[in-house]
């Protein structure tokens, strides 16, 4: 029986672990012109394999959790599968990548940088025949005609552009990772641009009741579910940045001010990871601590929930409230409530990770407490008071 090639670096995840990040992967040697790569990230490290002048990623490394011989792999498994990719010819610098591709590299991409994997996932279950469709020869007329093809199956017009920016990310992602043979970035930026109106259904302000109501909604239908929605109310974020969260971003060493460290939102570019503090209510801070018992300091703080919009469908309907209301309602009704409590617009753009233009753009209407209009308030003549006719100098 063949001997299986050793690795004292990566075939312990403990000694994985103690590498220093970085792009640039380390290699075991497994066979003759052909390597095993892996990548030592901040999340997950992942698997690639290197063989005749190409690297070719396929998996993430069992780092964090259990391997399942397919997504996660332990170095045994990867090692195998490497070979088998390598001597089979699967991928090859002459094998074009095709769209069904793009979004499984872009799914494993989503679960490196401790995003959620459904906006991948989603995109996969609308593809039908475009996933054979070799990305570097896509047009315009392909791209349209498909998320035409959506809608006509009674998928809501907002719902097709979500699917439809997901796609856009994932084929992004092929392009950077092959930007010598993709070069045809400019059909998927105008063939999928965003619907007109499409957003205007989403900006969804919430009373502060219906908001409390949602968040007990949830705690009653799950205990998982109740605390991710809660975070969503009470900070305002994204989804895909509080399942960045690590047990290490909960400051709770003074409990009567306790904060979280908000990871800022890459919006789909690889960049240093930012956070903002975000102050956030002891009641909070005490289910979150209680979350994290048994929790390593770099493990999630939060845990991703599957097809989080459809349980969250359940409650507002147990609630009687209108299906248009989706988790996203929660950072509309955040940004209204501080601006309706006369924060700065600088501060409310700040605290949910956005620009001022953005928020004057969409939250103008709620804008009423900028320190700017009392200076401009004092200026107002007060015609009231009847004229006394001055010489003007």
């Amino acid at each position: 029986m063949a001997r299986r090639t050793r690795s004292a670096l990566l075939e312990n995840r403990t000694n994985r672990l103690k590498l220093a990040l970085r792009k640039k992967p380390y290699t075991a040697l497994i066979a003759p012109g052909i390597f095993l790569a892996y990548r030592r990230n901040a999340g997950p490290g992942t698997w690639s394999v290197k063989a005749h002048g190409w690297l070719k990623r396929f998996a993430l490394a069992d780092d964090h959790e259990e391997a399942n011989g397919e997504s996660v792999m332990s170095y045994w498994q990867a090692l195998e599968q490497a070979k088998r990719l390598a001597r089979a010819g699967e991928i090859n610098s002459d094998t074009p990548i095709t769209v069904g591709q793009a979004v499984n590299d872009y799914e494993l991409d989503l679960e490196m940088r401790g995003a959620s994997r459904h906006n991948a996932s989603n995109v996969r279950i609308h593809l039908g025949l475009l996933a054979t469709k070799t990305v570097a020869l896509l047009t315009e007329r392909e791209l349209r005609d498909w998320r035409t093809a959506l809608i006509a199956k009674n998928l809501k017009p907002a719902s097709a552009d979500r699917v439809a920016r997901s796609l856009k990310a994932a084929l992004s992602l092929a392009s950077r990772n092959d930007h010598q043979r993709i070069t045809n970035d400019r059909v998927w930026r105008n063939g999928l641009k965003r619907l007109p109106d499409t957003e205007v259904a989403r900006n969804v302000v919430l009373p502060d009741q219906t908001v409390i109501a949602l968040v007990h909604g949830a705690h009653e239908d799950n205990r998982a579910l109740g605390l991710l929605i809660e975070v969503l109310a009470e900070t305002g974020a994204r989804e895909s940045q509080v399942l960045r969260l690590r047990v290490e971003d909960l400051l709770d060493k003074n409990p009567a001010e306790p904060r979280l460290l908000m990871p800022r939102s890459r919006k789909g570019r690889i960049r240093k990871v930012e956070h903002r503090p975000l102050p956030i209510s002891t009641r909070l801070a005490s289910l979150l601590r209680e979350n994290a018992k048994g929790r390593d300091q770099h493990d999630r703080l939060i845990d991703p929930i599957y097809k989080v919009s459809d349980k969250f469908r359940v409650v507002t309907k147990r609630l009687g409230l209108s299906a248009e209301i989706t988790p996203y309602a929660l950072r509309h009704s955040s940004i209204a409530r501080q601006l309706l409590k006369g924060k700065a617009t600088a501060l409310v753009a700040s605290n949910h990770d956005t620009s001022i233009k953005m928020i004057e753009q969409h939250y103008g209407r709620y804008i009423t407490g900028d320190p700017s209009d009392a200076l401009t308030r004092e200026t107002l003549l007060d015609f009231d008071k009847p004229p006394t006719m001055e010489r003007v100098a």
